[in-house]
């Protein structure tokens, strides 16, 4: 095994890693550099693509790749990293992951990878997840997803998925954790200094709602209701101010956003209450009675379910940071077209 590698002898468990073209760079190098670390271990690692060659990379030199698709058919592990622009696959790369979960491949996205998933059908009634930012188009566009965008990776039985970038790394060792205990999955995550089991998800990340485009609703509604976020907002006012009926509001809004209303207005809450708790020195009273999210007890409730820290730990840990990101992002501020 290579230096420094945890101490396990044998081999056996085939890890397959599909790379779609543009695949992310970081993201098919966490898979590789957690199950390729073994020279004689409980794991070995191959890369497969649809067609064998130069696979164009996001963020690194294009990979030479060996393998066809033929490779998934032996794989006990199949994982599909994070790609650019993550449109559906074409029919050979949708069949060959249908035969390969038929025959009892345990199935696996890093990313965007879900989207690859999502279009075999492999995530049909499952909860999965996907980075954050492409969570409502996964939700959009494959609407029998169950689709949880705050979770750092999910686990339902044979299909795992994970969120944004890193939150592969979690996947990765937890699946060493899940097969071979914690001690192994411990020694690893000393070896790539990472931490053997976060706590929390993807939530604290999650930027502010933005009105989808194309939209199936006016864009003034949106920006109404972000105008009026400390008003006790129902279903029936957002309708009345679209000039739809409840029921082709909800329809309309559930086909925009992949959420109903009242749960995509707790989020635009939510979202506004992290944006005044990073930048200004409101009270938690006074940032409640600003996004309408009740009494202070309540506001710290529902900000610690849905984002996983308390109001205070969050404005401890991201205030400044956007003052501070400026100068690496040039000219670009949120929202710029």
């Amino acid at each position: 095994m290579t230096a420094g590698a945890p101490g396990v002898s044998g081999t056996g468990h085939r890890i397959v890693v599909l790379a779609l073209e543009n695949v992310l760079a970081l993201d098919i190098g966490i898979p590789c550099g957690v199950f390729g670390s073994w020279k004689e271990g409980p794991y070995t690692l191959t890369v497969c693509a649809e067609r064998p060659g130069h696979v164009p990379v996001d963020g690194g030199p294009a990979l030479h790749v060996t393998e066809g698709l033929d490779a998934l058919a032996s794989a006990d592990t199949v994982i599909v990293p994070g790609y650019l622009e993550p449109d559906p696959p074409s029919s050979a790369v949708t069949n060959a992951l249908v035969r390969a979960a038929a025959r009892g491949s345990r199935m696996v996205s890093i990313c965007t990878g879900a989207f690859a998933l999502a279009a075999a059908g492999l995530l049909d009634h499952r909860h999965a997840t996907t980075h954050w930012l492409y969570a409502p188009a996964l939700a959009r566009q494959y609407p029998e997803v169950k689709v949880r965008p705050e979770e750092l990776f999910i686990d339902d039985g044979p299909v795992l998925t994970s969120g944004g970038v890193t939150a592969g790394l979690d996947l990765c060792l937890y699946l060493v954790r899940r097969d071979h205990g914690a001690r192994l999955a411990n020694e690893l995550s000393r070896m790539l200094v990472a931490a053997p089991h976060r706590t929390g998800g993807q939530a604290p990340y999650v930027d502010r709602p933005v009105r989808p485009d194309p939209s199936e609703l006016p864009a003034s509604l949106y920006e109404w209701a972000l105008r009026n976020l400390h008003r006790p907002l129902t279903v029936d006012q957002l309708a009345d101010q679209a000039g739809f009926s409840r029921r082709t509001l909800i329809r309309r809004f559930h086909a925009d956003t992949g959420m109903p209303p009242m749960r995509w207005l707790i989020d635009a809450r939510l979202a506004r209450a992290r944006e005044l708790l990073e930048s200004t020195d409101l009270t938690v009273e006074a940032v409640a009675r600003s996004c309408g999210l009740g009494t202070p007890a309540n506001f710290r409730t529902l900000f610690r379910t849905h984002v996983g820290l308390s109001p205070g730990r969050y404005r401890d840990t991201f205030a400044g940071n956007r003052l501070e990101l400026a100068p690496v992002l040039g000219s670009v501020s949120p929202g710029a077209n």
